[in-house]
């Protein structure tokens, strides 16, 4: 996989960010932190929160830390560094006019739609193209599915609906997709330990249909469902059937880990496994996938970039074919850098078939 700089666009491609959460502004202070604002420019922002509290979240975040440039309220808009960036407060993706922004990429960070019926919304009202920070509810509800340094060869200038896989199948796809080319894959039990989230109360409440999302999600270890298998399976067809998955909410604010469990269909070692993964780390995939031996706790990695780390350290063999891995990554701003890595890679190969 090329992390090499790409060049410089000829003039800026223009973003809308529509649901300004927990990924919408770590995409945005993304963008800023890498050096992107001035070639990928946010020039609008859909979020029924107000206009000061928009603001606030934006400079002071308790994950974090302060954002990285002056931010400041204006007249419906927000500004960054003087540069504004015009806010909305629509509920519905028909009550935005996309066009009149002059927007190339809306990135849909609200994560309430999923169906392709849904999705097609945003393109009647006025969006040329679509990046989800959610899987599609199906493969055929988006036009691609992609995981950056995977399949971002799939991606077509002309497509109009992506999405960007979840944090967890940008964690585990790039660790699956080597061993089991190098060694080869039987089963996969994956079990994600993440840090709570938004759909889950602070003490117990009516608060989820799902009733053990009822529950103070600071006092107690919660298991919820996932589809992170067929997130999998959907990257990974050569998988199918292969693999399964559980996930359990822990109280913690940010940064997950998945222990995984792999059964190789010939004989493996730890030593050897932890060769390949530091190998790709250092080497092909470096800035996508990290690997340390060092004794590591989840704080560690807070604000990292990286779609995964490899815990060397905890690498463990029962036999000659079974192993039990720990990757960390941070939920938030991982998978919001991946963002940022996708919609770079989608808006230059349309620039390039623009000028072809």
């Amino acid at each position: 996989m090329s992390r090499t700089q790409p060049p410089v666009l000829s003039h800026p491609q223009r973003i809308a960010i529509n649901g300004y959460g927990r990924i919408g502004r770590c995409y945005l202070r993304a963008l800023h932190e890498a050096g992107l604002a001035e070639r990928f420019r946010v020039a609008a922002i859909n979020e029924p929160a107000d206009l000061a509290s928009i603001a606030y979240l934006t400079r002071f975040d308790s994950t974090h830390g302060r954002f990285p440039g002056k931010v400041e309220a204006g007249d419906g808009h927000l500004l960054i560094d003087g540069q504004a960036i015009a806010i909305s407060h629509a509920s519905t993706p028909e009550a935005v006019d996309w066009a009149a922004h002059g927007i190339d990429l809306v990135v849909e960070c609200s994560g309430q739609y999923g169906s392709r019926a849904e999705l097609e919304r945003f393109l009647r009202a006025g969006c040329p193209r679509l990046l989800l920070s959610q899987p599609g509810n199906s493969a055929e509800d988006v036009d691609a599915t992609i995981v950056h340094g995977i399949n971002d060869a799939s991606l077509r200038a002309g497509a109009r609906l992506v999405s960007n896989a979840s944090c967890t199948t940008n964690a585990v796809v790039p660790v699956l997709a080597l061993l089991h080319r190098e060694l080869g894959l039987e089963n996969v039990l994956l079990t994600t330990l993440h840090s709570a989230m938004n759909d889950q109360p602070l003490i117990d409440g009516y608060h989820h249909a799902d009733l053990r999302r009822t529950r103070s999600a600071m006092q107690s270890i919660i298991p919820v469902s996932t589809g992170l298998a067929r997130g999998v399976e959907r990257l990974l067809p050569e998988l199918a059937g292969k693999v399964q998955a559980k996930a359990i909410r822990v109280p913690t604010h940010n940064v997950s880990a998945i222990d995984m469990v792999l059964q190789f269909s010939g004989g493996a070692d730890a030593a050897r496994i932890n060769a390949l993964l530091r190998s790709a780390a250092e080497g092909a995939w470096r800035g996508l996938l990290a690997w340390s031996d060092d004794p590591h706790a989840s704080i560690d990695f807070n604000h990292d970039p990286h779609s995964a780390i490899v815990d060397g350290g905890q690498t463990r063999m029962v036999g000659a074919r079974l192993a039990n891995l720990v990757v960390w990554f941070d939920n938030e701003w991982g998978f919001a850098s991946r963002m940022v890595d996708v919609t770079r890679h989608w808006l230059e190969r349309l620039a390039q078939a623009r000028e072809a």
